[in-house]
């Protein structure tokens, strides 16, 4: 039998994955060497260092009392919409919310799995883009007009808390639908939610995980479209959850006496870098249900042709290139979250293609992003998938850690027989914190 996985992609892969954890349970990991330059944060998503040498990260927030949608819980928990999305800078040590009253919509009461603001990057002029989420119909508004919104990317003047949209991808979803699934789950509805961008020259490319593409806008504004679809792929031998007694079958699993021999699932970008070689370099989280060591990175050519850069990988929600040509991604978790495994891990890829885990558990869980700091350290969202207790880890990645026996398989060193690339220009040229 063959099943073909044709729902969108879930409202986000924190999202859909917490629920599972809720019900089948998180196993616990202990500390590491790493330190935290930040912490309290409320569904952390992204993160990147501005012109002055600060560290900026996005909160997609906690919720709030307004609009309720049944929510990505298991446990029948709704989803609610406020306005507690923010931006946090991390500046010469101190941790401070520079920017608040941001869309949100999150589960309620707990506030976890929240969708709101999602990435922030900044041009070679130093101006800053904030992409602001959401999974859901691109043509509810739940805030007033010329005030921030779903789906969109902003121009951001930090100096006025002023934002100015530059394109709203929720929208072009719902007109051109360019992966042509119709579905989010059993909604009925086109979903669309902008989940991370790169910038490149004059214009961003950002990465849509429900809609399984990457569009490009100019940042004036000009010129929306879609860049390229990112493939579907087909799995053999599919593991699904299969729950115990009072617990709920996940959505799109089939009855534990219809597993069938092979699922056709959806891509679900998650991040999106420019490597060194001028290619789009994109990560995949894959969709339901989110098997092991199924996970891509892809390389984009300017032309949209998308080719494996290196396969292997279970549930990535990142990427960014160092100024030697290193890849970090970062696994989520390291096994389908319904598994009940949070421990996530950090994967250093060198230009040969060596493949090194610079930390795997241990205090790392639910990692939702990564940036490469000035310093050369690699800074990591932690624990993304909740409220008040999201961190930001500093990672040395001198510091090697052995890798558990339990992901040898996913993440082994190994050569990907890749060239060696150029060196590329740094995201940043300030300073570190």
């Amino acid at each position: 039998m063959r099943l073909s996985l044709l729902s969108k992609s879930a409202f986000s892969f924190a999202a859909f994955t917490f629920c599972f954890a809720a019900v089948f349970g998180t196993k616990p990991a202990t500390a590491a060497s790493f330190s935290v330059v930040a912490d309290g944060l409320d569904n952390v998503r992204g993160l990147n260092f501005g012109p002055d040498g600060s560290l900026y990260i996005t909160e997609s927030g906690v919720g709030g009392d307004g609009r309720c949608i049944p929510g990505p819980s298991l446990e029948g928990l709704d989803s609610c919409v406020g306005t507690s999305g923010a931006v946090t800078r991390v500046k010469d040590g101190k941790q401070e919310r520079i920017l608040t009253g941001l869309p949100s919509v999150a589960l309620r009461p707990v506030g976890a799995t929240g969708e709101g603001p999602q990435d922030i990057q900044f041009d070679a002029a130093g101006n800053p883009y904030l992409l602001i989420g959401y999974g859901g119909n691109p043509t509810i508004r739940d805030f007033p007009e010329n005030s921030p919104s779903w789906g969109q990317l902003y121009k951001v003047d930090f100096n006025t808390g002023s934002l100015t949209s530059l394109g709203d991808f929720a929208r072009y979803e719902l007109a051109n639908n360019a992966d042509g699934e119709a579905v989010l789950d059993t909604s009925g509805e086109i979903a669309s939610n902008p989940y991370a961008l790169a910038i490149k020259g004059n214009t961003a490319y950002v990465v849509d995980a429900a809609a399984n593409d990457i569009l490009t806008v100019g940042l004036d504004g000009s010129n929306l479209k879609t860049f390229t679809v990112l493939p579907k792929q087909k799995i053999t031998n599919p593991v699904f959850p299969t729950p115990g007694p009072g617990q709920v079958l996940p959505p799109d699993a089939p009855p534990p006496d219809q597993i069938p021999e092979e699922v056709e699932i959806q891509s679900v970008p998650t991040g999106a870098a420019f490597g060194p070689d001028g290619a789009l370099y994109v990560s995949e989280y894959t969709g339901f249900p989110f098997p092991v060591g199924e996970a891509r990175i892809f390389r984009v050519g300017s032309d949209g042709e998308v080719t494996v850069y290196a396969d292997g990988f279970t549930q990535l929600s990142d990427l960014e290139f160092d100024a030697q040509g290193n890849l970090y991604t970062v696994q989520y978790s390291n096994a389908p979250q319904w598994s009940g495994v949070a421990d996530a891990s950090l994967i250093q890829i060198a230009p040969d293609g060596t493949r090194t885990t610079l930390l795997s558990g241990n205090g790392l869980e639910s990692a939702t992003a990564l940036t490469v700091g000035p310093d050369g350290a690699v800074y990591v969202a932690n624990k993304g998938d909740r409220p008040g207790v999201g961190q930001v880890l500093r990672v040395d990645p001198k510091a090697k850690v052995p890798e558990p026996s339990a992901v040898i398989g996913i993440v082994a060193f190994g050569a990907l027989g890749l060239r060696t690339l150029h060196k590329r220009k740094r995201k940043t040229v300030a300073s570190g914190l």
